[in-house]
């Protein structure tokens, strides 16, 4: 099994997915993203992790998620039923992806 992995000299792709969402559609939101990882994400080739964070005052989710490279990643966003599930989070949020590379982590 291979878990979410943070360190600097890796090609792993990683998104950050920032959702602005009302209080009433937030856990509706984390649904329909636990649902897409679960259903569609965890079986298509690259895929390594999705975490999924909410905010205590109902208004974020947060989409942590990796993939082995950036084709995989486009791949996904290609794929017909990725497709639906982001289609039902944006009539429930704005959100902005953001892809990024780590450039500093400290373990403890």
């Amino acid at each position: 099994m291979t878990v979410t992995t943070i360190n600097t000299d890796d090609s792993i792709m990683t998104l950050v997915n920032v959702f602005m969402v009302s209080p009433e559609h937030q856990q509706e939101l984390v649904d329909v993203l636990v649902e897409a990882t679960d259903a569609v994400m965890q079986g298509m080739p690259g895929f390594i992790s999705a975490n999924i964070h909410r905010s205590p005052d109902g208004r974020h989710v947060v989409n942590y998620a990796q993939w082995q490279s950036r084709a995989h990643f486009e791949a996904m966003r290609e794929n017909p039923a990725a497709g639906a599930h982001m289609k039902r989070a944006a009539d429930l949020a704005e959100f902005m992806p953001i892809v990024c590379d780590a450039v500093h982590v400290r373990h403890v």
